[in-house]
């Protein structure tokens, strides 16, 4: 085998390994030659097919990068809990406004304490008057509304104490109201507290952590946009 050329040797490879391209290359050389007056030769045929050979290689990795980068992209918008409580299903919540998601998906908490946080980093969207309820609108679009109690804007924002107004830039974390519940208690209202994402159609899913006691460093809900 002493007089075979690595060219030689290099040809067969390419015939013995990528048989789908060198066959694919013949079939385009045929077709040349019969609308073009001019001879292909076997190197050249070699040549096309190691082309298509890497041209599909390409194509695959790109498309693996692709299917891997869908699920890199989708890692959701996180949302902490709005306080520290009992985190629930929206359904548990006593008032059908929430609990069959006319307003939007969400969750709700049964507090320990009165003081609400920013789930996510955003802007203040609404303030309302009465201090019972706070609209956030995060960077990624989604629209947050935290009502502090149920038919609390009864009590004219007596029990409420804001920390924020409309326009305001927050943080994750950041303290937004402070509610005094043995006001509101007195008064005959609920404290269980529904977060809920007004614009829940923006999104392919509105995935719940409930059923568990939360700090307000804990994911209750995760956003995954649609695609």
């Amino acid at each position: 085998e002493g007089w075979i050329t690595e060219d030689a040797r290099f040809n067969e490879f390419v015939r013995a390994n990528y048989r789908n391209e060198y066959e694919l290359a013949r079939a385009m050389r045929d077709y040349i030659e019969s609308v073009v007056s001019c001879k292909m030769t076997e190197e050249e045929v070699i040549y096309l097919a190691v082309q298509l050979k890497y041209a599909d290689i390409k194509k695959r990795k790109e498309r693996k990068m692709g299917f891997f980068d869908r699920f890199k992209k989708d890692k959701g918008i996180e949302l902490t809990a709005p306080m520290k409580g009992k985190c629930v299903s929206i359904k548990e919540v006593p008032d059908p406004t929430f609990a069959e998601e006319i307003l939007g998906k969400g969750i709700a908490v049964i507090p320990q304490d009165g003081h609400v946080y920013a789930p996510a980093d955003g802007k203040i969207s609404t303030v309302f008057p009465t201090g019972h309820a706070v609209g956030i609108t995060t960077a990624d679009g989604a629209e947050i509304l935290i009502h502090i109690g149920l038919d609390t804007v009864e009590l004219k924002g007596e029990p409420f104490e804001q920390k924020v107004k409309e326009g305001q830039d927050v943080k994750k974390g950041d303290l937004l109201v402070v509610a005094d519940w043995t006001r509101s208690k007195a008064s005959g209202k609920e404290t269980i507290t529904p977060m809920i994402i007004c614009n829940s159609d923006a999104y392919e899913q509105v995935e719940t952590f409930t059923g568990k006691d939360v700090e307000t460093t804990d994911a209750v809900m995760k956003l995954h946009p649609a695609k």
